[in-house]
């Protein structure tokens, strides 16, 4: 009996990890949807798959910050499929400028990006208060639109699986506000409202400058915030959904755009785990922290990165 064909959403597809997210589940048998903002870098990476040897990828438009686009993209995969199996959240925003790249890379890239070391690498780094407001515009509400508009067609599956790629900056190590922590690590009483409220007291003290004072994350300080509040949501998704498997993975410290291509590892390499994720059976685990292929913490007691793993880019 022929195996039923699953279909795949990834969003930010076009480069770095997203890419070979996309050519991994291909490979995997999986009829992949590789979407992009970007309508010719999407197409050319659906061309580059292709001269591969990989025929069951499709592009489509998909600008995660606009309801059309997501409305859109949505009516596609019901027209056209009838349901989905498998989203994976890669697109994201950094939030930052790095003003001084020779310097950074010098430095070691993210692994000199340290709240101790905020008065050193003040003069790398700019977090402008407009791009912090997009980065968790883009990687906390934008993911959390697309998720909630896609999970009628999820609901379909047999199998479905949701795949919120998140950063070893996600972990609540970050946060020095220790009754933040709590209430991000305490899933049976948190809520989406209160992560939303979270979020907007961060943007306020943000604005304010106040930061240190209510002890938030001083560096890259508003993708800590978006990936932390990121992996609550997929907690509190896996509780609402239990016939669907939801978890986020931190790919690791991988050489791609997004990170200056500093890292560690390559995005072929970053994209593992995120497809085992994506793979698992359906008596796998549901509401966990993968780092990079193994089930990780979602708070680390000491500084919850190695050599190995930073943070994630695109």
């Amino acid at each position: 009996m022929a195996q039923e064909k699953r279909f795949a959403i990834v969003t930010g597809g076009n480069r770095g990890i997203g890419l070979e997210i996309c050519r991994q589940l291909a490979y995997a048998g999986v009829e992949v949807i590789l979407t992009s903002r970007d309508q010719s870098r999407g197409e050319e990476a659906i061309e580059n798959l292709k001269a591969s040897g990989l025929s069951n990828v499709v592009f489509h438009q998909l600008d995660i910050n606009d309801p059309t686009s997501i409305a859109c993209l949505a009516k596609f995969i019901q027209t056209r499929y009838g349901k989905l199996d498998i989203l994976i959240n890669n697109a994201a925003e950094l939030g930052i400028i790095i003003h001084d790249l020779e310097q950074f890379k010098d430095g070691g890239g993210f692994v000199q990006v340290l709240d101790e070391n905020v008065h050193l690498v003040t003069n790398i780094i700019k977090e402008p208060y407009e791009l912090g407001e997009k980065c968790l515009k883009t990687n906390y509400y934008a993911t959390k639109t697309v998720t909630e508009s896609l999970i009628p067609l999820l609901q379909l599956s047999r199998s479905p699986r949701i795949v919120n790629l998140t950063s070893t900056y996600g972990d609540l190590y970050w946060f020095h506000n220790e009754k933040l922590k709590e209430e991000l690590e305490d899933i049976d009483n948190l809520t989406e409202e209160r992560i939303e409220e979270i979020i907007q007291g961060f943007l306020t003290d943000f604005k304010a400058d106040k930061l240190q004072e209510n002890g938030w994350p001083l560096t890259v300080s508003a993708y800590k915030v978006s990936k932390a509040a990121l992996n609550a949501y997929t907690r509190l998704m896996a509780r609402k959904y239990d016939n669907m498997l939801v978890n986020c993975v931190n790919p690791g410290y991988v050489m791609t755009g997004m990170t200056s291509q500093t890292g560690f590892i390559t995005a072929e390499e970053g994209a593992k785990g995120p497809v085992i994720a994506a793979l698992l059976p359906d008596n796998g685990p549901s509401g966990v922290y993968f780092d990079q292929t193994h089930i990780g913490s979602f708070s680390s007691k000491k500084i919850p990165y190695t050599i190995e793993t930073v943070c994630y880019g695109q």
